[in-house]
């Protein structure tokens, strides 16, 4: 077993639960990040991603000894450039310390040329003396005295070396004998929590870096909320070797199922409309004639559907899914619904002896073309545990949030707040607009400020270019309002702004928007 030593700045192999090892460099965390209690850990930054993590040390191994040993055992394109961002890195480093290096060596030839004519001047001056003074040996000695040097210029050992040597090791075995620990994340749940995506930008990213790992422990029972993120381990998913249904190919669906066959997974789809059906049948996946036939035929199936009676009318209705249900079948549900429906579909899934996960996403149809959506789950753990792959291939992170109808709940108050934030918008284009103040101008000032997001730019460009190509349908962003406005009402908790939205959107709606983008709202003002 080897003893390693690290400190900061030194690259590393990282490993964070059940995902693959991925390149990184140990930098100093955030002031006000505390480092997690237990084990000794180190802050990591990935490279070719922005993400950073609390890595417990017997979970990292020296980069250069292992190199050759990850990138045989890691394929995958997004791995690929990893690596490559590490040698870029170790390119510039080299350049500067070679840079410096030279600079070294001229400073020590200028000193060098300037001692060897001092030396030349003082020995005619002390052949002068000598010839002058011979009769006393006292002088002779003061004036040929050795006299003290400068300190001898840096030898390239001391110079730093670019490739990181702060890495000590005492190898009692050979490099491959190092072995990764097991089952740290199930005993120290803590490091579900540390992964999470960074913006664009790394030196600002830190900044609010505390504010966003939080470790959550709600009356509620989801003590289990785990966030796994998948932008540094999609190009070398493991795919399960169970057989995946999906029902239901709308705007999320197709982006899924698209990844799903490109990780590798073996899947059986189907939807009301079956046209829809014949791309995924030329890449690979197989045909379910109901969806009765793809729940008996497959052992996890995926649903995403529009609203809670097309969720319903899909596991209840003939040949649905609740028929092809039997002991061991599992079902998981992504559609946005309101908790209640989740609870039923919960209740007659499990009733004849099958698994039930609720997982509704968070994105937009380009987010599900780039795998790049959050999944927010609850019910049975061990089958959020069984769909790991699929989440990975599907998602850039997931949540455990516990007991059925949490995710739902969550899911609900999430677009809550982007209806609500996309309505203000609109209103505020408007109102730049009326009083003769340039939009492109109050789009660009929003942009620099603090609520600078790639959600804000994409959809002021949307209003701006006049293009409403759904992204996520309007209609379905106003029904997400109206289930979260019948959440608030059923525990009394007031939701003003989420209602003066809501009707803003039902206007937009009664002006045929529909089956546009949300962004489409923008035109509820101008009519």
């Amino acid at each position: 077993m080897a003893t390693v030593h690290l400190r900061i700045g030194d690259l590393v192999w990282g490993k964070l639960g059940r995902y693959p090892p991925w390149p990184g460099k140990i930098v100093s965390p955030p002031k006000d990040l505390k480092k997690p209690s237990g084990k000794k850990c180190f802050f990591v930054k990935f490279f070719g991603t922005e993400d950073h993590a609390w890595i417990k040390v017997e979970q990292l191994k020296p980069y250069h000894p292992h190199k050759e040993d990850m990138i045989k055992i890691n394929k995958g394109k997004r791995f690929q450039q990893a690596v490559d961002a590490v040698e870029e890195f170790l390119k510039k480093a080299r350049g500067r310390e070679q840079a410096s290096h030279n600079s070294a060596e001229e400073n020590s030839k200028s000193n060098s040329d300037d001692k060897t004519k001092s030396s030349s001047a003082e020995a005619r001056g002390r052949k002068n003396s000598t010839s002058t003074l011979k009769s006393s040996p006292a002088g002779e000695s003061d004036d040929l005295s050795p006299k003290k040097r400068g300190r001898p210029p840096k030898d390239e050992k001391e110079l730093s070396d670019p490739e990181p040597s702060t890495v000590h090791r005492t190898m009692s075995g050979t490099v491959s004998g190092f072995k990764w620990q097991s089952n740290q994340v199930k005993e120290d749940p803590h490091f579900h929590h540390f992964l999470l995506s960074q913006s664009e930008k790394p030196g600002s990213a830190l900044e609010p870096i505390s504010k966003r790992l939080k470790i959550f422990e709600e009356d509620t029972g989801s003590t289990s909320i785990q966030a796994a993120d998948s932008t540094a381990v999609n190009g070398s998913i493991t795919p399960t070797d169970k057989r995946i249904g999906f029902l239901g190919l709308g705007l999320m669906g197709s982006g899924i199922v698209a990844n799903l066959l490109k990780m590798g997974h073996i899947v059986m789809v189907w939807n009301r409309t079956a046209e829809k059906c014949d791309l995924f049948i030329q890449e690979g996946a197989r045909l379910g004639r109901t969806p009765a036939e793809v729940v008996s035929m497959c052992d996890v199936t995926f649903s995403c559907v529009s609203d809670p009676k097309a969720a319903k009318d899909l596991v209840l209705g003939p040949s649905g899914v609740l028929q092809g249900i039997r002991p061991g079948k599992c079902y998981v549900e992504m559609s946005t619904v309101d908790p209640d429906t989740v609870a039923e579909l919960s209740q007659v899934i499990t009733s004849r002896g099958g698994r039930f996960l609720e997982a509704p996403v968070s994105g937009s149809q380009q987010l599900s073309n780039d795998g790049m959506l959050v999944i927010l789950a609850a019910g049975d753990r061990s089958l959020y545990e069984d769909c790991s792959s699929c989440f990975q291939a599907m998602g850039k992170t997931s949540f455990f949030l516990g007991e059925v109808g949490n995710a739902a709940k969550m899911m609900l108050i999430l677009n809550m707040v982007h209806g609500s934030f996309m309505a203000t918008i609109a209103e505020g284009l408007t109102l730049a607009q009326v009083t003769g103040q340039s939009q492109t101008t109050f789009l660009d000032i929003l942009s620099h400020g603090q609520m600078a997001s790639t959600f804000l730019d994409q959809k002021c460009q949307n209003v701006l270019q006049g293009n409403f190509k759904p992204d996520y349908y309007l209609k379905h962003i106003q029904k997400d309002l109206r289930l979260a406005i019948a959440m608030g009402d059923s525990v009394n908790h007031p939701t003003p702004m989420a209602a003066a939205a809501n009707e803003v959107y039902k206007r937009a709606k009664a002006l045929d928007q529909s089956d546009n983008d949300m962004s489409a709202v923008y035109r509820a003002y101008i009519h």
